[in-house]
């Protein structure tokens, strides 16, 4: 899953950006401040990857960064939405600044190689055990979001207002920002007039992508319970069996994207999970599927559910079963960035960094496939809001695979194994540079 970005400007920034490119960017004093802390970062780092937890199960990783928080002389605040994490940290008068991060990992097995691989295993969906790692980068997310805290306090005196830093439970599945903001995270705290996150993907390290309005796509879950008759292997004309009713639900649900949606218009429809049966020779009374449909265009989304709810129920027809139970599990929508804010925190961000590391997507062009639920914070209200993407792989990295043909790993993938030093410090300068943006650093 889940790409990449950031957040943060003050009025006077919006309304005259090219005043923030006149600011020198104090990048060299955040990169002082990044080695005074490597050894303790790089701990933290290997720490959380090695001991994951599923969504809305954090409590060891949520406990391990309330700590770090409170000698850096933020107010904690732990259990925000269940696991959910808030730390406020005031210094004088100025704007609110929203800084997260996310603190789950994924049901699935590490095979990256790694000396500090996660061999954890936590109670699944289902309840039965299941591996869990880091295969997305939220344990890099979270290591630079220590890192930017540390910096910005270190900095305090370039800089004026509140910091909000808040660590998201169940990011994976999209339900953690809901739950962070039905416990009253805009009411209980300081309401942020900034905000910003930022993800790594598969890029060049040490670059960084700020993509002004819609940024990633909507996602929808849906979970499908095929109904058969079951009965003996052997005698497939006594039931009804759900894994051929399935099967072809599987196949034929790919006709909506191939058929039905505009091909200039991105959408995709993901069977990520097919579950049915127990042995091999007893047809189950059922099969259990998860699907994820994403796209940009809300008209494509309708056509992509409808198209899903049609063709899971004449699959059921054509095999004179039961109806389908369908259930969408959770949604989210596109987390669109503030145009103005993303292009001025892009000039900060070259200022610093360097125009060839960093560079503004316009609003047209397409944004990143995956999905996330940054997107609630945005829809409950802090439009002034940018998420950045981040390159997750050295040119080293990068040309050693091509010379071995292969691919390079792509978040969520058990190989998934980022050259995290240049990633959390890209992670730590872009956060730290685009909080002092707005806030008079």
């Amino acid at each position: 899953m889940p790409n990449r970005l950031l957040c943060c400007a003050a009025a006077l920034l919006i309304a005259q950006p090219a005043a923030a490119a006149e600011v020198p960017a104090p990048r060299a004093a955040i990169d002082a401040l990044i080695d005074r802390d490597w050894a303790g970062l790089e701990s933290l780092y290997v720490d959380l990857h090695s001991h994951p937890e599923l969504g809305f199960q954090e409590n060891r990783t949520a406990g391990v960064l309330a700590e770090r928080m409170r000698k850096l002389g933020f107010a904690v605040t732990e259990h925000v939405g269940r696991t959910g994490l808030v730390a406020v940290y005031r210094n004088g008068p100025g704007p609110v600044v929203m800084v997260r991060t996310e603190l789950d990992a994924l049901p699935m097995e590490e095979k990256s190689g790694l000396a500090y691989a996660s061999r954890a295993q936590a109670p699944g969906e289902d309840g039965r055990p299941t591996f869990v790692a880091h295969s997305c980068g939220h344990d890099a997310h979270m290591t630079a979001w220590i890192g930017t805290a540390s910096a910005l306090v270190a900095m305090k005196n370039r800089w004026h207002g509140t910091l909000l830093f808040i660590a998201q439970p169940a990011e994976e599945e999209v339900s953690g920002a809901h739950a962070m903001l039905a416990d009253g995270l805009l009411t209980r705290f300081p309401r942020p007039d900034y905000a910003f996150a930022a993800h790594i993907l598969s890029g060049l390290a040490g670059t960084v992508s700020v993509k002004q309005g819609p940024t990633t796509s909507s996602v929808d879950t849906i979970l499908i319970r095929f109904n058969g008759v079951g009965t003996h292997g052997s005698m497939p004309d006594k039931g009804i069996d759900p894994i051929v009713e399935a099967a072809h639900f599987v196949t034929d649900v790919q006709s909506v994207i191939a058929r039905e949606k505009d091909p200039f218009k991105f959408g995709v429809v993901t069977v990520g999970s097919f579950h049915a049966g127990s042995v091999s020779n007893i047809i189950p009374d059922h099969a259990d599927l998860q699907l994820t449909l994403r796209s940009y265009d809300p008209a494509v989304r309708r056509i992509l559910n409808d198209g899903v709810e049609r063709t899971a129920r004449a699959a059921a027809t054509m095999a004179r079963a039961p109806d389908p139970e369908i259930r969408h599990s959770f949604t989210a929508n596109p987390v669109v960035n503030d145009p103005a804010l993303a292009a001025s925190s892009a000039r900060v961000l070259q200022a610093a960094l360097g125009a060839d590391s960093v560079t503004l997507v316009p609003e047209t062009a397409p944004g990143w496939t995956a999905s996330e639920d940054y997107s609630e914070f945005v829809g409950a209200g802090l439009t002034h809001s940018v998420y950045f993407s981040i390159g997750a792989y050295t040119q080293a990295t990068i040309d050693r695979a091509r010379a071995e043909g292969h691919p390079l790993p792509v978040n969520h993938s058990p190989l998934f194994a980022p050259d995290h030093v240049p990633v959390i410090r890209t992670g730590i300068e872009v956060l730290t540079l685009a909080v002092l943006g707005v806030t008079g650093g």
